[in-house]
């Protein structure tokens, strides 16, 4: 997750010309899907936010199913019953 913040503000700091506290803000609320904060002037900022939107949607869409992917495994032996069990 860093690497994804730190990358969307270099982008907002140089692409879009925005001060190093505007870049983490617009940064921090792409990556936390809230949208950003300060509108955008140029094509080419509003290519990278857009493009900075979709990077953050599918990194948070894989972490998330990085982590729960174990945990949904588990619940469904819960729910299964084993080999040996069914032979009984």
């Amino acid at each position: 997750m860093g690497v994804s913040l730190g990358s969307g503000v270099l982008g907002y700091h140089y692409i879009a010309g925005m001060n190093w506290i505007d870049s983490v803000l617009n940064a921090s609320m792409i990556l936390g899907g809230m949208g950003p904060v300060d509108p955008l002037k140029t094509e080419a900022a509003k290519l990278f936010a857009s493009a900075y939107a979709l990077f953050s949607g599918l990194v948070a869409i894989t972490v998330m199913g990085m982590v729960l992917a174990p945990l949904a495994h588990r619940a469904l032996h819960l729910f299964h019953l084993d080999e040996e069990d069914a032979r009984s």
